[in-house]
Formats: C-alpha cells, structure tokens, sequence
C-alpha cells in the first residue's frame, strides 16, 4: 500500500511538473517584444548583479521558455511561470560576457499554443560594480504613525536581504537617514531615530555611540548627514519640519498631463516644507558642532549638504524663507558651495551659487556630488524639497567641469524620480521612482560611461519579482550602496535606544561669525 502510494505521488509530481515545464513546439513567431516584468528589454547591468528573472504581466500566460545566449560565449535555459535563472549559472555567464551582450529569446504557452517574440538584448558593462550590495530603509506609506519599518541590506550579487534594524526593537521610532563614510561603513555608519526616544546614531570601527537628538546650540535636530571623505566630519542640517496635506479631488485621466502641471495637487498627497533649516558640520571625535554664520541665516533656509570627494568644499542648497504653509510653492532651491578647511575645520569666507534652479521657476534637491569628482547629480521640481512626494521630480546632472546642467532624460520618468546615490567608481547610480504604479517607491540601478551616456534603468531585481513587487506593501527609499555587509547589533541597540542614555554635543572654539 505503501508503494502505491509512493508511486501516485511520483505520478502527480511528474504531471506537476509537466504541465509548468513544457518544451515549446509548434511555435509561431511574432514581430514583436514579448511583454515582460520587469522590463529588463536593453538594460546596461554589472556583471555581478543578481540574475534577471522575469515573468509576464499577461494571466493566460501558463508557461514561458527564455534562451540567453552570450555574444563571446555561453548559454541559458530557463522554463516555467518565470524566468528562474541559477545564480552561479548567470554570473559565470555574465563574467564571460563583460563588455558583450547578452540576446535573450523568449517564448510564451498560450491556450496550448507556443509564440516566439523579438529576441532583445542586455549589455554587460565593463565597469565593475565594486559594492557587495545595498542599505536602504523600507516604510509602509504613512504619515503620522510609523507602523513597521526599519533599515535593510540587500546584497546586489543574490537576492539575500537582512534587516539591520527594525522599528520592533524600539516600538514606535522612526529609522531614517542613515549613510556610510564612502559606501564604507566600517569607517562610519549614522542614522536617526525618531519619536520619545530620539537619537542620532554614530558607529564608526565598530563603535557605537548615542547622540542627544535635538541640540540648544542647534535649536532642531540633526538631518541628512554625509561623511567627509576622511571620516573626521559629518555634515548636517537642522531641520524645523512640517508637512500638511492637499485637499482636492484628482484631475480625470483625459485632463492629466504627463507631469500633471495643469493640476499640481492632483497627485501630490502631502507637502513637507520647513519652518527653518541650517547646515553644521559634527566632529566625532570631540563631539563639537562646527558652525558658521554663513550657513546659519535669518532669511535663508540651508539645507541637505554633501562634502566634495577631496573633501575642500561644502555643497548645500539654500532658499529664501517663506511663510508656511500660506506660500509653500515660493519654496524654491538653489545649491551653493562654501569653502571647507579639514585641517582646522574653518570655512570660507564667501558663497558661490553653482546652479540657480530659481531662475528656471524651479526647485534643486538632494545634491550628491560622483565620488570622482566629475559632477553633481541632483533632483529637480516645481517647488519645495521632498521630492518623493512630487510627481515631476526628475533627475538632472551638473557638469562640475563645465558648469552646464542637463536633465538625463534616459532616467526619467512622468513619476517622481527622486533619491539617488553613487557607487564608488562613480560609474552607478541607485535612485528610487514611483514610475511603477506611481504609489511605491522603488529602487532602480543605471549607468553612465566616459562619454556621459546613460542607460536605461533597471528595476532591482528579485528571484520571483511578479509576486515580491505586486504583494509588497513598502516603498524603498534613501538607497546608498555599501562596500560590506552592515555589522550591526540590533538587539543591544534596541536596548540602549530605549535606556535614554545620550551624548551631548557642543559648541567648537572654531565657530565662525561672518556677519
């Protein structure tokens, strides 16, 4: 009895089997690209990413069969619901194939019937990767509780993901802004919490330590950090931040344009500006806030600064204070430098305006100068900062050789293109859009050559993406690649958020007035 039953389930098994994995016969052929998700059709990759798996929207698709072929050499199969490639498979092919490409056939079972499509192509790039993967922090969307999120690392050659930490260990916190010295978080590592037990957090060479969130000196707390490239100082500003919430009914389809300008709060849920902004420069090892009075005005809000890769000038955006919210679309931002001394930890004397967003009727944002030194990549929008919330948010770079400022149009998308991030050879970027299903943000990879072009970009990849993408209920967001894996005990720092136990930071004798 036994042995018949063993044999039923080797018979079901095998009609199982079957019946996802059929050998396509009988194909006809169509001239056309199949439909496919993600859209992987002539993306750029690194070799050492994660495989392209892929499947297809379409419901009355049951099995598809997908070929890849290198030009200099090598092959894969793959048959079933999706695209399942075998990791080492994928990188032994993807490594014989740097600088090639790879031609990808695909056909799909329809109703017992087998179409081949247009083969398409991926390029593999010749510029390495040089990152074990990705931090980014996942947040259910929200705005006044903050429910379940936390900081995660994914690591970009498989599909392994890990929380470093998770708003579980200290219930009701909000884990945000964090950043590595340089994609490298051994040298340093920051974010902050939010909420009853705030903080800001500093480990650096595997030493952690906690900082009072809001500071007299300050008078708000410290935001949007960024490294300078020595480790000796992070760049802060200090933020009074508000949000409140468009009240309106959504334009109809046939009335939207493609950025939605003839109805700009159709779409924009929620506007965050803030009531005041400075930018300061912290020294970890004295724990002392370096301040000047050029960065610290009145009538200007400074904001999200980022220190040069040789680490001798400060870049931040600036504009000029409003009323809020009665005039939240007069915030509008420019970005500026100042001049920064490591070695006595002085700043210039003057300010340079670099790109004057203002004169175009519009807004900069989340300046991040290539760790080459060859430009800045920044966001543009119609008004405000928080571009993650504005559908027309776009990617624009600045030549630092030139002076010239273009938008990269291979980037874009009609919705909101927004936080982004360099790898360290300069020649990646990640950055997050709601080009999806314009509720989500998601993160995408692209990347640029010697010449300056840019290559479409490709949705992270996921072993399964159909079902991780279409049953998640979280945006990605403030991506930054890392070198290593986060070493972060989440445990003892869930306990020591909640002890209350903070350093105080200080005033340095090297604050300068200007005014």
């Amino acid at each position: 009895m036994r042995s018949l039953i063993s044999h039923l389930h080797l018979f079901t098994l095998s009609l199982f089997l079957m019946a996802c994995s059929h050998v396509p016969t009988d194909v006809t052929k169509a001239d056309e690209l199949p439909e496919i998700y993600p859209d992987y059709i002539g993306v750029t990759i690194p070799a050492e990413l994660a495989p392209l798996n892929f499947g297809t929207p379409q419901a009355d698709v049951c099995c598809i069969d997908v070929t890849v072929k290198g030009s200099q050499g090598g092959e894969l199969h793959a048959n079933g619901d999706f695209a399942d490639f075998d990791i080492d498979d994928w990188h032994t092919l993807t490594s014989q194939n740097k600088g090639g490409t790879l031609t990808i056939t695909v056909c799909m079972e329809k109703n017992g019937r087998w179409t081949q499509y247009r083969d398409f192509t991926v390029h593999v790039s010749n510029y390495p990767l040089e990152e074990w993967g990705l931090t980014y922090r996942r947040i259910a969307p929200g705005y006044e509780v903050y429910s379940q999120m936390g900081l995660y690392q994914r690591c970009l050659a498989t599909f392994d993901e890990e929380p470093i930490l998770e708003n579980t260990q200290a219930p009701g916190m909000c884990i945000n802004c964090h950043t590595s010295c340089q994609t490298d978080p051994e040298r340093g590592f920051v974010f902050h919490v939010r909420g009853d037990h705030g903080a800001t957090m500093f480990q650096r060479n595997g030493q952690r330590e906690w900082l009072k969130a809001k500071s007299d000196l300050l008078g708000g707390s410290m935001v949007y950090p960024y490294w300078h490239p020595t480790g000796r100082y992070c760049a802060f500003s200090t933020n009074q931040t508000r949000q409140g919430f468009h009240v309106g009914i959504p334009a109809p389809d046939s009335l939207q344009t493609a950025h939605n300008r003839q109805y700009p709060s159709a779409n924009n849920r929620i506007e965050v500006f803030d009531l005041s902004s400075d930018v300061f420069v912290y020294q970890p090892e004295t724990h002392e806030i370096l301040t000047d009075s050029l960065l610290q005005t009145k009538d200007w809000s400074e904001n999200t600064p980022t220190f040069s890769p040789d680490g001798r000038w400060l870049y931040y955006m600036t504009c000029r204070q409003q009323s809020y919210p009665m005039h939240y679309k007069d915030e509008k931002y420019d970005l500026c430098r100042i001049a920064f001394d490591p070695e006595t930890g002085r700043f210039g004397q003057t300010v340079d305006t670099l790109f004057h967003a203002t004169q175009m009727g519009k807004s900069l944002t989340w300046p991040r100068p290539s760790y080459d030194g060859k430009y800045i990549l920044f966001t543009l929008l119609d008004y405000g900062y928080f571009s993650i919330w504005h559908e027309e948010s776009q990617q624009w770079l600045l030549d630092l050789t030139t002076g010239e400022a273009r938008e990269l149009e291979a980037l874009n998308s009609p919705r909101a293109d927004s936080y982004h991030n360099w790898n360290l050879n300069s020649h990646w970027i990640v950055f997050t859009s709601r080009r999806d299903d314009g509720l989500y943000s998601r993160l995408y990879l692209a990347s640029v050559d010697d010449k300056g072009h840019w290559s479409k970009p490709l949705l992270l990849p996921q072993q399964d993406p159909l079902h991780y993408y279409g049953s998640s209920l979280y945006s990605f967001n403030v991506p930054d690649f890392t070198r290593t894996p986060v070493t972060f005990d989440a445990y003892h720092a869930g306990r020591e958020i909640l002890s209350d136990q903070r350093i105080e930071t200080k005033g340095a004798d090297s604050v300068q007035d200007k005014k």
